[in-house]
């Protein structure tokens, strides 16, 4: 690993202070895909990346576990949570039925002010191009980061905050998923879509205060993402593991 490659820790910082920041530099290293499904997470290669001890490193090491985005087995001990096909239809029926909640509880409840920052969030995600290539890691980070508050945005009103923890929780499990279709979306054989029409008849059918149109419309989103990536990670290699 490049200890150069991430911004390093303050060490200053009390023990449960770095255990967060350790927490927060490792999440996004596996959503971004630098830590790669199934690769072993070895403490001296972590140690030295984020320039840390070895205390809140796996205090950091053991919150990511509880969340799913890495697991510890006994005999070899953590690694990047690995993906399949079945693990992401489940969390897509999850994240699937849990907005078919929230999202006509926001348009029952939504202020003009939500109205106005789900337009905002459309109007930076439509602006901003998918990557070209699978070498375009940045592109595809601030896509997805746009991505990710529109689809916030039209939940926000819900007014719970136990949904929207939950709802946190399975969008960062889809983004290490959904990776994998940003980055080869253009490959040949690839399903073309247009999301930005897809994204624009959804905030219309919210903005209209139609909760049963824009669920259908939200339904059919997540699942046409779920069934492209499955078609992408059947053609493609099983991930493989690090090797010791």
């Amino acid at each position: 690993m490049d200890p150069l490659a991430v911004p390093r820790i303050d060490t200053s910082a009390n023990a449960r202070t770095l255990a967060s920041q350790a927490q927060e530099l490792l999440r996004a290293d596996i959503l971004s895909g630098h830590l790669a499904p199934g690769q072993r997470l070895r403490t001296k290669d972590l140690q030295a990346r984020y320039g840390l001890g070895l205390s809140p490193l796996r205090e950091s090491l053991q919150r990511l576990s509880a969340e799913g985005m890495v697991v510890n087995d006994e005999q070899r001990g953590f690694a990047v949570a690995s993906v399949s096909v079945e693990e992401l239809q489940d969390l897509t029926l999850a994240r699937a039925s849990l907005e078919s909640i929230m999202l006509p509880m926001a348009i029952a409840q939504g202020t003009a002010d939500w109205e106005a920052e789900i337009v905002a969030a459309f109007h930076r995600l439509s602006r901003t191009p998918l990557p070209v290539d699978t070498a375009a890691v940045g592109d595809a980070r601030q896509w997805e980061l746009r991505h990710r508050a529109f689809h916030h945005a039209m939940v926000a009103g819900c007014g719970s905050p136990w949904l929207l923890r939950l709802h946190a929780q399975l969008v960062d499990q889809s983004e290490r998923y959904r990776k994998i279709r940003i980055l080869h979306h253009q490959e040949q054989g690839a399903q073309v879509r247009d999301v930005n029409a897809e994204h624009q008849a959804l905030m219309d059918a919210v903005l209209r205060r139609d909760a049963a149109q824009a669920t259908e419309l939200m339904t059919r989103h997540l699942r046409a993402t779920s069934e492209a990536t499955i078609a992408l990670m059947q053609a493609a290699p099983s991930p493989q593991e690090s090797t010791p």
